[in-house]
């Protein structure tokens, strides 16, 4: 069961493997979330081959990150496109500029520090595949973490690794001046290792030994380093399973909990909306994957947006009174 915790705004989708429909689940996130009356930015992550822009009917966006990382424009939402679904926007990625994959640390840091200021009630950032530091700097600094995948082994074995990468990056950030902490790290990746550091647990109890304060410290990272899973594509009952080994796994080997934020079955409409340039879920509202996605924006408005005050309850009353029915009302087709 989904333990409530306190309001993320924020949220990075990852998973490590390319091909598992991150970028789809998080556009239908979004949209699910402004069909039930929330404001969203979307943030196209993946430095080096953004792909947002195009899953969302826009051929050819009028602004990018680009323009933010070269100091064309000098705030974070000066860039943020106005699209055809009501309550959404979109910062697209940059992929057309020399080192765009690799940006300075400056530079991202400019970015890091203007997201959560983004005027928008959730900022979903879509991240790219593989285990670069900045996809994994993305989605630590997130509150909110979804990790994306499927039950087919290799997608097992690279959120896995995702979830591994991010949590030593994450130690190594919060521990950079630890040399005995990085050391151990170093151990667990070893092939001839000077002491056995097979898991989290191993390292933990290294450092108990050597530095109670730190070795707190460390499980205190470890509790607040909180991941919700979701399993996309499932054809069969047996797919549900692959939840359960990746948080065995997390749990034996990170000493990690991951919860199931939730299941998408597997649709033939998502592949016919992407051929299409119509965003998934608008034009199959009723489809079983719609109604999943639809279940996933509730539990994340239920149990960890921030609480709305009081003008604001009103006002997403009577967003929601005058959105209506069907999906497909949020959008028309973008202009080529």
């Amino acid at each position: 069961m989904i333990q409530t915790t306190n309001g993320k705004k924020l949220w990075a989708v990852g998973g490590g493997k390319g091909g598992i429909g991150k970028s789809i689940f998080t556009l239908g996130l979004a949209i699910s979330l402004a069909h039930l009356g929330k404001k969203v930015i979307l943030m196209d992550a993946d430095l080096g081959g953004a792909n947002l822009h195009t899953l969302m009917g826009v051929r050819y966006p009028a602004h990018t990150l680009e323009d933010f990382l070269l100091k064309r424009v000098e705030n974070l939402e000066d860039i943020v496109l106005d699209t055809q679904i009501a309550g959404i926007g979109l910062i697209c990625g940059a992929d057309d500029i020399l080192g765009a994959a690799n940006p300075t640390y400056s530079q991202k840091i400019r970015v890091l520090g203007q997201i959560e200021s983004l005027p928008a009630d959730f900022v979903l950032l879509d991240l790219g595949a593989g285990t670069s530091y900045n996809t994994l700097d993305f989605f630590n600094y997130s509150p909110g973490k979804i990790a994306v995948f499927t039950s087919q082994a290799t997608s097992l074995q690279n959120v896995y690794g995702f979830l591994k990468n991010s949590l030593f990056r994450k130690i190594s950030r919060e521990f950079p001046k630890d040399e005995y902490v990085l050391w151990l790290l170093y151990q667990s990746g070893s092939k001839s290792p000077e002491v056995k550091v097979e898991s989290i647990n191993d390292l933990l109890t290294h450092l108990q030994r050597k530095d109670e304060y730190r070795h707190e410290e460390l499980l205190q990272l470890l509790r607040d380093f909180q991941v919700l899973l979701v399993v996309n594509m499932i054809k069969t009952d047996r797919d549900f399973q692959a939840a359960q080994i990746i948080q065995h796994v997390s749990h034996r080997f990170l000493e990690l909990a991951p919860q199931v934020l939730g299941h998408l079955h597997y649709d033939q409409a998502v592949e016919q909306a992407v051929n299409q340039m119509v965003p998934f879920p608008l034009n199959a509202d009723k489809s079983r994957a719609a109604e999943e996605l639809k279940d996933i924006a509730q539990v994340i408005i239920d149990k960890f947006a921030p609480p709305p005050s009081l003008r604001e309850a009103v006002d997403q009353k009577e967003e929601e009174a005058a959105a209506g029915g069907s999906w497909s009302s949020f959008w028309r087709r973008a202009p080529a």
